[in-house]
């Protein structure tokens, strides 16, 4: 959604958003401790994507990449992408047998607005990991997946 001159709300198609977000990732603007893109570059659809994360430092989540897949279905801006670790990880806003990220635990998803976007949830899952309740959980084996 955004606001013409004259102050009129455009809302932007889903398309045009992802095709925004992936330009951006492509060219590395932004938070480098992330990273995500489309999982096959065949994809018309933009639904599909891949995503990454560097575990922050002062964490047990330092030294490793966490990969994720991202889901943006048909409704995505209005509706938050799903997202799930393909990387083993302890998290208390991550499902721990399947790797699916709580909607409802997850600040970035619990307070969806169709003005964010991927970037906004995998900044949001990286300062979970820095989080009092997440920082010093034990983590499992590296190169463990879901």
């Amino acid at each position: 959604m955004k606001k013409t001159p004259a102050g009129e709300v455009v809302i932007v198609p889903r398309n045009f958003k992802l095709l925004e977000e992936l330009e951006k990732s492509e060219k590395g603007h932004g938070d480098m401790s992330i990273s995500f893109g489309l999982a096959k570059s065949d994809d018309t659809f933009l639904t599909e994507w891949n995503g990454g994360i560097l575990g922050p430092l002062g964490t047990t989540f330092v030294d490793r990449f966490y990969e994720l897949r991202i889901h943006c279905p048909e409704d995505y801006p209005a509706v938050p992408p799903n997202v799930r670790f393909v990387t083993k990880i302890n998290m208390n806003c991550v499902d721990s047998k399947t790797g699916v990220v709580s909607p409802s635990k997850l600040p970035a998803i619990k307070n969806w607005n169709r003005n964010m976007g991927i970037e906004q949830v995998l900044q949001s899952l990286r300062m979970e990991m820095c989080s009092d309740a997440n920082r010093r959980l034990r983590q499992p084996a590296e190169g463990g997946t879901f």
